[in-house]
């Protein structure tokens, strides 16, 4: 297949509803000036794409899908505003743009950051966005799954234990929980939540969730790679901000050769997860190899 084109295609539609919800300013114009200055600064909107790869691969059209996966992308856009700040990992650049609290102020970056998480729920459960062929049930169910995924037992959780391990010897389990928690649980969910709302079966969105475990692990030890041997330019953001920061990575624990080693076999699980599907998760499968070879 195309990935290309439909990586363009499926953003393009995200970029589209975003503009549009956002497009009447709300009072203080500041922060909405915040919030739309780091939704609109880029990036390939993987977490939508992936959700809305995930429901055709159930059956669905992506048309029915898209307020949800752009709910997605606000949860994501915040969890990088707050990233960013001096009190986290102190960046001054992100998706080749200077960061929300360089150009806002921390204080505003923060507010943005929370007006994001929040209005991501005020859209999933927006009724007027909800085709036919969706039920209450399943959007409860989707509200449930990426709640659970953004909270204390999913990236707040990730993010606690990352800026609680700064500076300590690296260890396997704590190692292993930051990945899954602080990158995995979100790229997880945006691919459990396509199944959800496409009318996915026990088994099948057991396979989804595999499938999203892995490459939410190997995408976060390709970043970690990319701290490395990426290049500001490409990446969007600083390289070497692991190693500044004194963050706990896979290449700080195990070495380069083996980190691209184990994001490889993780590609692998993951496309091997969802092998009962037929032609209609190709998307899926594309985007995994993808991700796993991605230099940005």
């Amino acid at each position: 297949m195309d990935l290309k084109t439909y990586l363009q295609e499926r953003k393009r539609m995200v970029d589209a509803f975003l503009g549009s919800y956002f497009s009447v300013p709300f009072r203080p114009q500041r922060l909405h000036e915040s919030v739309t200055y780091s939704l609109s600064a880029g990036g390939k909107r993987i977490r939508p794409v992936l959700c809305l790869a995930s429901f055709e691969a159930c059956g669905g059209r992506a048309e029915d899908c898209v307020s949800y996966a752009a709910a997605l992308e606000l949860i994501h856009t915040y969890s990088l505003i707050h990233d960013d700040l001096p009190a986290m990992d102190d960046d001054d650049l992100r998706r080749g743009k200077p960061t929300n609290h360089v150009v806002f102020g921390e204080g505003m970056a923060v507010l943005a950051g929370d007006a994001l998480l929040t209005e991501a729920f005020v859209l999933l459960s927006d009724v007027r966005f909800r085709p036919d062929s969706i039920s209450d049930s399943q959007v409860l169910q989707v509200i449930q799954e990426i709640s659970f995924a953004a909270g204390q037992e999913g990236m707040v959780g990730g993010q606690a234990q990352d800026l609680l391990s700064e500076d300590a010897e690296p260890d396997a389990d704590t190692l292993a929980f930051i990945h899954a928690h602080k990158t995995g649980a979100l790229l997880r969910a945006s691919v459990v939540s396509g199944g959800i709302l496409g009318g996915a079966d026990v088994d099948a969105l057991e396979s989804l969730r595999q499938y999203g475990q892995n490459i939410g692990v190997a995408f976060q030890v390709v970043d970690d790679i990319l701290d490395i041997v990426g290049e500001t330019e490409v990446i969007g953001k600083p390289v070497g901000s692991d190693e500044s920061n004194k963050k706990m990575t896979w290449p700080k624990l195990y070495g380069l050769e083996q980190s691209r080693l184990k994001a490889s076999e993780l590609i692998a699980a993951a496309i091997d997860a969802i092998s009962g599907f037929d032609e209609k998760a190709e998307p899926l499968r594309a985007i995994a190899r993808y991700l796993g070879e991605r230099k940005s």
